[in-house]
């Protein structure tokens, strides 16, 4: 009997060792690219002659968040230029960003804003952070991975 008990086990564990890589593989999440759309506009006239002087230099990260680990994956500055020269929302500036390797399950993408506004030597920064969205998230009525800057 302790002979069938011992055969069996062994058959069991030698069973269960070859399902176990195939079983694996299938579970193991595969990598997906992430394309996320940025969209810069202004988002009022700027006719005043108080904004005459009135410049902004813009400046985006994307960031790929896994646990307390940060990496930069993408990092762009425009030039600065007066707030005025902005397009409004018709000719709105568009940067298609495309992140490649990413385990949605396991990481998120950040994409930082910093805002350097100067008026006449006067300057303001401002931040903001927004998390993209997973694709299976995306709904049809949502921006989804279309991201909007409004100046």
């Amino acid at each position: 009997m302790k002979k069938y008990t011992i055969g069996l086990a062994i058959i069991l564990l030698i069973t269960g060792t070859a399902f176990y890589k195939p079983i694996k593989r299938t579970l193991q999440e595969k990598p997906v690219d992430k394309n996320i759309s940025l969209s810069i506009y202004k988002g009022a006239n700027y006719a005043s002659k108080v904004y005459d002087g009135t410049s902004v230099q813009i400046h985006i990260t994307v960031e790929k968040v896994r646990g307390s680990k940060r990496t930069i994956v993408w990092d762009k500055t425009f030039d600065e230029k007066m707030l005025k020269q902005y397009p409004s929302l018709e000719n709105a500036i568009t940067q298609q960003v495309n992140i490649a390797d990413v385990f949605e399950k396991k990481e998120q993408l950040v994409v930082h804003y910093y805002l350097t506004y100067n008026s006449k030597g006067s300057e303001l920064q401002m931040q903001e952070a927004q998390v993209v969205e997973d694709s299976a998230k995306v709904s049809a009525a949502s921006l989804g991975n279309k991201l909007c800057l409004v100046l």
